[in-house]
């Protein structure tokens, strides 16, 4: 007889359009989704001077829409870039806001759709549910296929030297979301590997995490790995595969569905010390934590391994520590099949620095909670080392 189904709730963007070189229309679809004419584009300098938002714009303009764009973003965005992006989209008078690149983009244009009409600081918005009023529209448009920061809910900033905040509230789920995977064939073998393993990290780690696992998210989690394992390396190997690349954009949506429901663990928490103070981009961080992770939480997620083994194996035989494992070594070998840098020694991570990194993961109890297995800091410091 099943158990009886626990309370959750499930929550994502008000609506999502997929559709290869859809960017080329964004005018007109942009017009029969939203009033407002005034486009704020939060994006990175590489994508501006490298051409990438060229269509978006000439579709925009031809129909009639009037173009502001804020190109500096950059990597773990620090909370000054908040206030120079409102700024230039309050004096251009703004009243829709896309963000179009990777997650910082996405993130930074989330908290500005906010910030341009609250009249809180952004200093009373860091923590959750912290946020009052509405923001103005909101599209986002991913370039990447890893974050999902399109349908999450999550703003993170550079804070400090070294430190990370963080704001959560609903209203930073977007009203829309375009998903066209045309503009991710440009993305290098590399950046493909670590933000599709990003995206993967987040449909396991939603999967088997502690606090508000639930039927919605377990079902994202499962169609996201399978869509994402299926086609990380062709994706690698060959960008240009139109249908591995879709699969990709798709997957990082459904996983990002999933953890903005079902919140990530250890492997987030471990990754975030190695971005803040070695600048290495999120999906690498998280790839180089992953596998130590897994092992780590073998014995307590057995069961839960052994179900997402059946998702990227098929079903098989033998007992549940046996295809628990299996899924683990799947996950590795698939990490190593993708490229992507496996040890922290091979990114020049130093490693008398582990011990600072085990003690600054403490400070991520937010996500630790939703770990399978307590994590004290003498275990971060032994992950670490197995990373390295």
């Amino acid at each position: 007889m099943s158990e009886p189904i626990r309370a959750f709730s499930f929550q994502s963007p008000g609506a999502m359009h997929v559709e290869w070189g859809a960017n080329k229309r964004l005018g007109e679809l942009l017009a029969g989704w939203f009033s407002q004419r005034r486009v704020l584009i939060v994006t990175d300098k590489f994508l501006h001077q490298n051409g990438l938002l060229e269509p978006a714009k000439a579709a925009l303009e031809k129909a009639g829409f009037a173009i502001t764009v804020f190109d500096d973003v950059v990597a773990d965005p620090p909370d000054s870039l908040i206030h120079r992006c409102t700024e230039k989209g309050q004096a251009a008078g703004c009243d829709l806001v896309i963000g179009l690149g990777g997650g910082s983009s996405m993130d930074i244009a989330k908290l500005v759709a906010v910030m341009l009409v609250s009249e809180q600081p952004l200093s009373a918005l860091y923590g959750i549910g912290k946020v009052q009023g509405q923001r103005l529209a909101l599209l986002q448009i991913p370039t990447t296929a890893g974050t999902g920061s399109e349908v999450t809910n999550i703003t993170i900033l550079t804070t400090g030297e070294t430190t990370k905040m963080g704001v959560v509230a609903d209203q930073l789920y977007a009203d829309r979301v375009l998903l066209d995977a045309e503009l991710t064939t440009g993305l290098p073998a590399m950046a493909t590997a670590a933000t599709g393993i990003d995206a993967m990290v987040h449909a396991i780690e939603s999967y088997t995490s502690v606090h508000k696992k639930n039927p919605l998210s377990d079902a994202f989690a499962r169609e996201a790995l399978k869509l994402l394992t299926q086609n990380l390396v062709t994706a690698c190997t060959d960008g240009n595969n139109r249908p591995a690349r879709e699969a990709m954009l798709l997957g990082a949506n459904l996983a990002g569905q999933a953890f903005a429901n079902s919140p990530v663990a250890a492997v987030h928490a471990l990754a975030y010390p190695l971005g803040g103070h070695f600048h290495l981009s999120h999906g690498l961080t998280n790839a180089l934590m992953l596998g130590p992770v897994l092992r780590f939480n073998l014995q307590q997620a057995a069961p839960l391994y052994a179900e997402l083994a059946d998702v990227v194996l098929g079903p098989g035989a033998g007992d549940v520590q046996s295809r628990s494992l299996a899924f683990v070594r799947f996950m590795e070998k698939l990490m190593d099949d993708s490229g992507a840098p496996r040890r922290l020694r091979d990114v020049n991570i130093p490693k008398d620095s582990l011990p600072m990194l085990a003690k600054d993961a403490m400070a991520q109890s937010r996500l630790l909670v939703n770990n399978p297995v307590a994590v004290t800091e003498a275990d971060a410091l032994a992950l670490y080392q197995e990373a390295y």
